[in-house]
């Protein structure tokens, strides 16, 4: 695929992404907050398989920088699951 068709396609899951996640309503986002979670594990597991691959010494340092950036987006994913699922437990009365 040339350059052009690859951007489009990139372009065209920005739009549709935008759309699809600010249309989510409130009592939808601790599910979708679970799934995302779960594709960010499968984006782990991607990166460790290319980067112990990768031949050069770049490659393998994006590896790296996909772990640790899928990482922080699991780990802050699961804090704001854990928020909001609060919201919805009754508090303790003293």
């Amino acid at each position: 695929m040339d350059f052009i068709a690859i951007l489009s396609i990139f372009v065209l899951a920005c739009f549709v992404g935008y759309y699809v996640v600010w249309s989510v309503t409130p009592a939808l986002h601790t599910p979708l907050m679970a799934v995302t979670n779960a594709i960010s594990s499968v984006i782990i597991v991607g990166a460790l398989v290319a980067s112990a691959e990768a031949g050069s010494l770049a490659a393998k340092l994006l590896g790296l920088v996909a772990v640790v950036f899928a990482s922080v987006n699991i780990f802050g994913g699961f804090a704001v699951t854990e928020r909001m699922l609060a919201m919805y437990k009754k508090k303790e009365r003293k």
